[in-house]
């Protein structure tokens, strides 16, 4: 059998050769009224085809994006609802003028098809890694939605089944494609603020409540394949298939990490924290106990990396002291340097003394690669073999601290961390927390 990037390469090679000898293709292979291109864009043997998996509010600006991309082709659309999936596929549809795009329920049927290269995916949290992983072992290349992982032992699975199988692996964390937030980190990378000394990061809070009074499953849900690997539980509405599902540890972990994971990728690509040698954790939050919401909240969790900086990582809502410029943001990353600060958010980026925006950068310095947005990154990294500008190593490195966060708040201790062995030292009940059971078939 060949290996899965030689099936996405002979498909290409195949509807190449059809188009230049006129040829019938069988099914899936059509050549249609488009397919040879024009009107600058690229022939079907040149396009990256692909599905997308799990199409509600976050997959739908995906897919609307990736829709601007000429050198990309959607031919299938996946959810367990059905007014969600028919509305990404009216949306697809719509753009290209036809009705070929196929809607799924189960995403497996989308990764059995030969013809689709890459998927993207948007799913509840719970989902990302075992649907990445499924993507990587069926040959697709893959661009998940943060975080990544909820455990690190998902984290630690899904970054290995990309190495296995040579994947394109995109992280949505779409800021690195902010111009501000790229120079922030270039700044920091090229000691314009001096030497490291201290490190803030904050992220909008997570929420209480949600009912867990069991509901009928409503017509067009597939709930069973919603919940998948997450613990059987009666369907209750909203708090576990809507915005609240956020908040429900079962699915998620909250915004420590489902929000968390926007700045802390950006101090990712500012400062390597992996490199930072054994890693000292606390902190202290609550955990609901009443209603479906169970997830870590207010949280105010302390790192000491061994060289000595520390970084503090706190909930929109705890008191902290903060530059004015600062409190008024809902997240950001600040590095606090000897010679000033630089905080990288959402869209942008501050500093002080202000005139480090301005500080030009060399040659010889250290530049981060551009990207003009997460889909076009993705589909020309498919293309081209490259590296996306959020890669599957910082994916892991940025969510890493939000599980920690939450077991030393859930365990109610410092604990110790060695992030080259990836490892808890000396702390059985915490290094258990790692790893979360996984409900059959979906083990991976």
């Amino acid at each position: 059998m060949k290996p899965p990037e030689s099936k996405c390469c002979s498909r290409r090679e195949f509807l190449r050769h059809a188009a230049a000898v006129g040829g019938v293709v069988a099914a899936p292979y059509v050549i249609t009224s488009n397919a040879l291109g024009g009107d600058g864009r690229p022939p079907a043997s040149e396009r990256v085809v692909t599905g997308y998996l799990g199409t509600g509010p976050r997959g739908l600006l995906n897919i609307r994006e990736q829709l601007t991309c000429p050198e990309a082709q959607i031919v299938a659309v996946c959810d367990v609802w059905q007014h969600v999936r028919d509305r990404a596929k009216g949306v697809v549809d719509a753009h290209y003028q036809n009705t070929d795009c196929r809607s799924y329920v189960d995403f497996r049927e989308v990764l059995a098809r030969d013809d689709i290269d890459a998927v993207g995916i948007a799913t509840p949290d719970h989902w990302h890694v075992p649907m990445t992983i499924a993507a990587a072992r069926a040959g697709k290349d893959v661009c998940t939605e943060k975080p990544l992982g909820i455990s690190v032992a998902e984290d630690q699975a899904c970054r290995e089944a990309i190495r296995r199988y040579d994947r394109v692996f995109q992280y949505g964390t779409e800021a690195r494609a902010v111009d501000a937030c790229r120079l922030g980190c270039e700044l920091v990378r090229n000691g314009r603020i001096g030497e490291i000394r201290e490190i803030r990061v904050k992220s909008p809070n997570s929420v209480r409540g949600g009912s867990r009074e069991a509901k009928p499953v409503p017509d067009g849900l597939d709930y069973d394949l919603w919940l998948g690997p997450a613990p059987w539980r009666p369907y209750s509405g909203c708090p576990n298939n809507g915005p609240s599902w956020y908040h429900v540890r079962d699915y998620a972990l909250g915004f420590i990490a489902g929000w968390g994971a926007h700045p802390l990728d950006l101090l990712q690509w500012a400062f390597d924290t992996h490199l930072a040698g054994n890693w000292e954790v606390e902190g202290t939050g609550l955990i609901d106990t009443q209603g479906c919401n169970d997830a870590v909240r207010d949280w105010d969790v302390r790192l000491r990396f061994a060289g000595g900086i520390t970084m503090t990582y706190w909930a929109s809502g705890v008191p902290k002291e903060e530059p004015p410029q600062l409190a008024k943001l809902g997240n950001y990353a600040q590095l606090i340097g000897s010679e000033g600060w630089i905080a990288i958010y959402y869209a942008n980026m501050m500093c002080e003394p202000v005139s480090l925006a301005a500080a030009p950068l060399g040659p010889d310095d250290v530049r981060l690669p551009i990207s003009r947005g997460q889909e076009r990154n993705f589909i020309e990294c498919v293309r081209t073999r490259q590296t996306p500008v959020s890669h599957i190593d910082d994916a892991v490195r940025s969510d890493v601290i939000s599980h920690l966060g939450d077991i030393a708040i859930r365990t109610g201790r410092k604990i110790a961390w060695d992030p080259t062995k990836e490892v808890i030292l000396g702390d059985a009940e915490a290094s258990r927390i790692l790893t979360r059971a996984v409900r059959e078939p979906w083990q991976f």
